[in-house]
């Protein structure tokens, strides 16, 4: 009973607590913006940002990758994101029972084609206020220890890369892709939380104000030589 209204209450605090401001794109090609990428990775996506348009004071722990150009961020369960193979039972907690959640954080330079070859990635532009709150959203997810730092937790999936503890709760109705979109919704991005549960919903609904660099790769028929 004590899960189900915890369950209950993270649902009732997911929808009355995303950001009131939307539809704040930038509205020509002369308004200043800042640009951003969606990239899929098949069951969840990550937002790529450029390090040197992040405020420091903003987002402090973006100095821990000063070598990167560019940073990928991820949200999700704590136990199933820092698992790399996934067994049925994590999959299953991860699904029903509200549990605690980590930031995964990728630094790397080049081109985000060549370093994601096997994602789609849609390019999405920004205000400049736009910008700053989707950065102070993904600096509001990190969780702090007494002395007010972040709680780094060891290497990640890939690459120059690292896991972080985040203050935020996953559950059903809050999954990574519904933390991204509500990060998009944050930066004014015309998206519904609600309606992206899953990657597919999420990259359809931003494929409608965003900019396709590069498309969904197609899977082989394997009925077919």
């Amino acid at each position: 009973m004590k899960r189900f209204l915890s369950v209950l209450i993270c649902i009732a605090y997911s929808a009355c607590a995303g950001p009131e401001i939307i539809g704040d794109l930038p509205s020509g090609s002369d308004e200043p913006a800042r640009t951003i990428y969606l990239a899929s990775h098949g069951w969840h996506a990550g937002i790529v940002i450029r390090r040197d348009d992040i405020p420091n004071a903003v987002w402090p722990e973006n100095r821990d990758f000063p070598d990167a150009e560019f940073l990928e961020v991820g949200w999700g369960d704590s136990d199933f994101y820092q698992t790399p193979d996934p067994h049925l039972g994590i999959t299953i907690k991860a699904a029903l029972v509200p549990t605690s959640s980590v930031l995964h954080i990728v630094g790397f330079s080049g081109s985000i084609s060549a370093y994601f070859p096997d994602s789609e990635i849609i390019e999405i532009k920004l205000t400049e206020s736009g910008f700053e709150r989707l950065c102070r959203y993904i600096a509001a997810s990190y969780a702090k220890d007494p002395a007010g730092n972040s709680v780094p937790l060891g290497a990640g999936l890939y690459g120059s890369s690292r896991f972080y503890l985040s203050g935020e709760t996953y559950h059903l109705f809050k999954t990574c892709n519904v933390w991204t979109a509500r990060a998009l919704r944050s930066a004014g991005c015309p998206v519904t939380p609600a309606g992206t549960i899953t990657v597919d919903n999420l990259m359809s609904r931003v494929r409608t104000f965003g900019k396709v660099i590069q498309p969904k790769p197609t899977r082989p028929d394997p009925g077919t030589d």
